[in-house]
């Protein structure tokens, strides 16, 4: 298969699935919400709710065992990170804060929310896709 069609069978695949969550199981697709709700589960201790556990962690290993099956059958690229632990630790505690902000992720807002039609999502899309560039710009031109 052509390297040219790697992202659009991507690009299908993540818009089944979101699409078979929200028919199926009348969830969105947004990872932050999968695990908060997940996490919250397993801290809070909810009567009732392990079906609703079952599905989050059905749905997380899926993204886990994805990757792991492509590469049984296909070489990996090379996965190459320029920052530090401290970085990656800093930033992965601000994604963390913005998407608690924004009441949701790229995930549940580009993909799921848009999708939807949802103003509130295109408003979050719009303002963290416009600081991702805004980083860039000022990581690499200015620093």
């Amino acid at each position: 298969m052509s390297a040219y069609y790697a992202p659009l069978i991507g690009g299908i695949m993540i818009g089944l699935g979101a699409a078979m969550l929200l028919l199926l199981n009348g969830r969105i697709a947004g990872i932050s919400g999968i695990v908060g709700g997940l996490l919250g589960q397993a801290f809070t201790r909810q009567p009732g709710s392990g079906s609703d556990a079952m599905w989050r962690i059905a749905f997380l290993a899926g993204l886990v065992a994805a990757p792991l099956l492509y590469g049984a059958f296909k070489v990996l690229p090379a996965a190459q990170v320029d920052a530090s632990v401290g970085t990656l630790v800093i930033a992965g505690l601000m994604v963390g804060v913005g998407t608690r902000y924004a009441s949701g992720c790229t995930s549940g807002h580009g993909i799921c929310g848009l999708s939807r039609f949802s103003p509130r999502s295109l408003a979050a899309t719009v303002t963290f896709m416009a600081a991702g560039f805004a980083t860039v710009a000022v990581v690499r031109g200015l620093l």
